[in-house]
């Protein structure tokens, strides 16, 4: 495959820059957008961001680093955004570049607050971006990981099979393998769920519970996801893939997950935003719990580790308490 494709990264954070990371291999030159004018600086001069993943170190010649975000629209051909879904309609104001003949992929998991979309479904819809020029990076896999270069995979859905196979081939390497899925809605939703079955597990790992309980967690998760994907957007999927049970576990039961430590700290007695401050990092599955929970009102999907969290972080219901209703409706 000839290099002639124009790649953006779109975000500071640790999938951003593992993101960045992947593209390097491959490519010759790629711009990178990230707000914080300071990490750029410390980039241009050390070499890696200050902040996320800095063990991994850049070649400069290869990185066209910048503060504005319509000089990185303009650049590429192939936008990848993986900022926090809470923040992306914050970012997409300061926009005067047109998206006609872009294409854009996401490696974001979580909804947009503004919309309550997923966010394909927000460029669709907001920014009138064909489904053929929309796609999802999704796992298993954790941008730390990928820092480490330890072997991971990667699921990349688009409608257009082609853009699909394109960024596959990019991101692939020796340490990461890629496959393709026309799932955009499926994968999307999966990505977003998973955050909050993992807060799910860290709460029951807070609370006491042992590995056998959770198993039991992430086995009704599991199925429970399948319930909700099927009424969100049908079509033949299998729910065992790695794209959505793999994804799960991973965020389920590593030490590098987020919403897992979130959810842990949860347990153990934290306030929401006290937990919050402590990690300093956004735990997408806080934000994706109230989304999620308000979209099934409509949608009427059996939902009880979802209605579970729901009542935790937003009713301020007792974790211990709920968590013994819960599990009398596990199997």
């Amino acid at each position: 495959m000839t290099q002639k494709i124009k790649f953006s990264v779109i975000g500071g954070g640790s999938w951003a820059t593992a993101i960045a990371k992947m593209l390097c291999v491959n490519l010759d030159e790629i711009t990178w957008y990230m707000r914080n004018e300071d990490a750029i600086e410390h980039i241009k001069t050390h070499h890696h961001n200050p902040n996320y993943l800095s063990s991994v170190e850049f070649d400069l010649n290869k990185l066209k680093l910048t503060s504005d975000i319509n000089e990185a629209i303009a650049y590429a051909d192939y936008i990848i955004f993986a900022i926090p879904s809470a923040f992306l309609g914050k970012e997409l104001e300061k926009l005067t570049m047109s998206f006609k003949d872009k294409v854009i992929f996401s490696a974001i998991k979580g909804i947009v607050p503004e919309t309550s979309l997923i966010v394909g479904e927000h460029f669709n819809k907001v920014y009138d971006i064909p489904f053929e020029n929309i796609g999802v990076i999704t796992g298993p896999c954790h941008a730390e990981e990928v820092a480490l270069e330890r072997l991971s995979y990667l699921t990349i859905a688009c409608n257009d099979a082609k853009k699909a196979k394109i960024l596959a081939h990019y991101l692939s390497s020796n340490y990461i393998k890629t496959k393709i899925s026309d799932d955009i809605i499926g994968t999307e939703y999966a990505a977003m769920l998973k955050n909050i079955y993992a807060i799910a597990a860290g709460i029951s790992h807070g609370l006491g519970y042992g590995d056998n309980f959770q198993s039991v967690l992430m086995s009704n998760g599991i199925r429970e996801m399948k319930k909700f994907i099927r009424k969100v957007h049908k079509m033949k999927r299998n729910i065992n893939d790695s794209a959505y049970l793999g994804d799960l576990l991973v965020t389920g039961y590593s030490v590098f997950s987020r919403n897992r430590m979130f959810g842990n700290m949860i347990g153990k007695g934290y306030t929401v935003k006290s937990a919050m401050m402590e990690m300093s990092m956004v735990a997408e599955g806080y934000y994706a719990t109230k989304s999620a929970y308000n979209l099934n009102l409509g949608y009427g999907a059996k939902t009880p580790i979802i209605d579970a969290v729901y009542s935790i972080l937003y009713d301020g219901k007792s974790a211990k308490k709920v968590f013994e209703k819960l599990t009398e409706k596990l199997d």
